[in-house]
């Protein structure tokens, strides 16, 4: 699914609430005040701040490149098994196909 935000957008509201997280009593408010005057929701500017910080070796989690490579694995991983599937139903049918008692 594409995203909303370009990663321009998503960097500068990440820059801006970073920069100005002093300004404000919480970094919730500073998250709110920068994601209102860029019209977004705040909660989607929170996870991105969140991701970045995991990124950047500040906070533990999966980060972007990592979770881009395991997508990646299990999507490869169930065309293997499709395709696995459908050889044992192929060899299934040439098997019957020729067998000599069945003719």
């Amino acid at each position: 699914m594409p995203s909303k935000y370009d990663a321009g957008i998503r960097a500068k509201a990440i820059r801006l609430v970073t920069e100005h997280r002093d300004d404000y009593p919480s970094e919730w408010a500073a998250i709110r005040a920068v994601s209102g005057r860029l019209g977004m929701n705040a909660e989607t500017l929170r996870n991105w701040i969140r991701q970045a910080a995991v990124d950047a070796g500040q906070a533990e989690g999966i980060s972007t490149d990592a979770a881009r490579e395991i997508r990646e694995l299990k999507r490869k991983n169930k065309e293997l098994e499709e395709t696995i599937e459908i050889l044992k139903a192929a060899t299934t049918f040439f098997a019957r196909e020729s067998d000599p008692r069945q003719r």
